[in-house]
This record gives C-alpha cells, structure tokens and sequence, in this order.
C-alpha cells in the first residue's frame, strides 16, 4: 500500500506532490493524460485583481494569497517557467465596454490612463482603444514549461493510469485532483467549461504586456511570451466536446485583431480546446471529502494561479491533519 496517491497529473495535482514530497513525503502521481486538461490551453495570466467584481470575497483572498506566492514557487523550480512580471493592461474599446469595466477598475483602485497614455506602454494598440488601467502587480507564467518542470521533479513518481474508481487506488490517503474527471470519481459537482484558444508567432516584442480587454462587447485576452508566441484566448462555452470551430477561432482573432491590428502579419500556429473544470459557485474544491480523500478540484479558470496555494493547503491538510481556516470557504461538503 501506498503512503499518499495523488490522482490527477495535471498542474494542481503535480503541485500537491511536489509540495508533500519537499516535506517527506512518500507520494505517487496516478496520470490519466491531458486530453481535454485545462492546462495546456491555459495563457497563464497571474491576475487575481482582473477578475469580476461578482467572484466571492473569500475566492478573491485566495488568489491573491497564491499570486504572493508564484515568485518563490516559479523561483524554486530552478528552470525558466516563463515568469514575467511585466504587468498587465487591462482595457475597453468602446464605451459600452469602458462602463462594463468600470467597477472591477474601480475596485482596483487604479489611475484611468488615456488612450495616448495606454499607447506609450503599447504602441501596437489599436488607436481605437478608449481607456485602460495598468496593474504592476498582475504577472504571467508559461503553464506548459511549469507542468514539464514539475514532471522532471517528481520523475519515476508519475505513473501513467486512468483512475476510474478511487475505491482502486491502494493508499492511506488519495488526493483528488482529476479536473473535470473529479465528478466521475467523487460524485461532486464538476463540469467541462469548454474553452478555445489560439496560438501566434510573431516578432518578439510586437506586444509587450498581457492585455486583458473587452472589444466591442467581446472579452479577449492576449498573451505575449518572450519569445514571440502570443497566446489568444479564450471563449467560454458550456458544452463537452473539444472541437475546435470556425466560430470560436473567428470570434477570438477578430476580437485580438480589433486590439492589436499588427497580430495580422503573426503565423497561426495552433488551435486548441481544453475543459475549464467549473462548479456550480465556480469556487474550488479543496479539503478533506472523508477520512481517506482529500479534493483538490473545480479551479475553473484560474487553476495556473491557485496552484502554489492549492499546494501548501493540501499538503499542510494531508501531512498534520490540521486544515487552514482558509479552507472552510471551498469544502467540498457545501454541495
């Protein structure tokens, strides 16, 4: 019998191992595989003060508290992870969409920069572009050089296996954390939020910042990596499959043309979709199901920014049984 089984090799579940093998942990990673994980589609944006003003209090100090804590988390990898913390602009096109963002920018309590302003820090911008805020704190990672680094950590500890049943996993304790695989395995409340996304090249530079923006109604967000990819992304759509469609990709480079009109001349050089593991608060699930499980599951979109934190609480959870106040807002109990 195995000390610890984390199921689920995605980058919440590799975190998790990672953390409890740093602390002794004797710990083995079950991998069901990345068809349709939120991960490899995921841009990486590190912005807890983007989100709506709608997200739950309690949500929004747990972000925060992981995005304190991505500088050391990326910094203890010991590779490049794609870190980058040259901020984000978040902006509106038009003045329907300026009023669409005015409380989120409010609440963030930054200066409103005009648009000559805005194009100072970004001059591919659109001259189209009406107002936008800057936040210096809002960082990027590249969450497909994370995941490798963390499987070059835990090595032979991965062991390719699709779970079906946690009643088959020979462990004391078994940590799930299988994305939208979670519901088949735990009976909790976990769906698929299908989410496309594009990939560009271009020259590196050609954008310098994360743009978060809405365009005519239409929310789109673009992602540069140092060197030249951009990531566009990403459509939100309750559906199952992972077809990637006409619709979506039109929608997207649309919308990323509008705000950036110079992506015109990049290479499209992939699309893709993914599922977002959504719950019906679009909270996560985090803690202690019974005395054998524990769930690490349903970050919907913003499992890159909640993994250091995710972590630290389940590893502290898993290891001394003592479970972080912070945990009571995410049980998995309150469905």
């Amino acid at each position: 019998m195995s000390d610890i089984v984390v199921v689920g090799g995605g980058i919440v579940g590799l975190s998790i191992a990672w953390r409890l093998v740093s602390r002794g942990a004797d710990v083995t990673v079950l991998d069901g595989g990345d068809e349709g994980a939120a991960w490899p589609v995921a841009a990486g944006m590190l912005a807890p003060g983007g989100e709506s003003e709608h997200e739950d209090p309690a949500l929004i100090r747990l972000m925060e508290r992981s995005a304190d804590r991505w500088p050391d988390f990326a910094a203890e990898l010991g590779v490049g992870v794609g870190y980058d913390d040259a901020g984000t602009l978040s902006l509106a096109m038009t003045a329907d969409d300026l009023a669409g963002r005015a409380r989120v920018w409010t609440r963030q309590a930054l200066p409103l920069l005009r648009p000559s302003e805005l194009r100072e820090l970004e001059p591919a911008l659109s001259v189209r572009v009406r107002a936008g805020v800057f936040s210096s704190r809002e960082r990027q990672v590249d969450p497909r050089k994370v995941v490798s680094a963390l499987r070059e950590r835990l090595g032979a500890r991965i062991v390719p296996k699709r779970v079906t049943a946690v009643s088959d996993v020979d462990a004391r304790t078994v940590v799930v954390a299988a994305g939208c695989g979670t519901a088949a395995l735990t009976g909790l409340p976990v769906r698929p939020v299908k989410g496309q996304v594009l990939r560009l090249r271009g020259e590196p530079g050609l954008v310098r910042h994360v743009l978060d923006a809405a365009v005519d109604g239409r929310e789109v967000y673009v992602v540069p990596r140092a060197d030249g990819e951009v990531v566009v992304g990403a459509t939100q759509e309750e559906r199952t499959d992972l077809t990637v469609t006409a619709g979506g990709v039109h929608e997207l480079l649309r919308a990323a043309l509008d705000l950036v009109p110079a992506l015109a001349e990049c290479e499209l050089t992939e699309t893709t979709a993914g599922h977002r593991p959504g719950t019906p608060d679009n909270a996560p699930l985090l803690g202690r199901l019974d005395d054998r499980v524990v769930v690490a599951a349903g970050h919907f979109r913003n499992g890159i920014l909640l993994a250091p934190v995710t972590a630290d609480l389940i590893a502290e959870l898993v290891l001394t049984g003592e479970a972080d106040p912070m945990l009571a807002d995410f049980s998995p109990g309150r469905f």
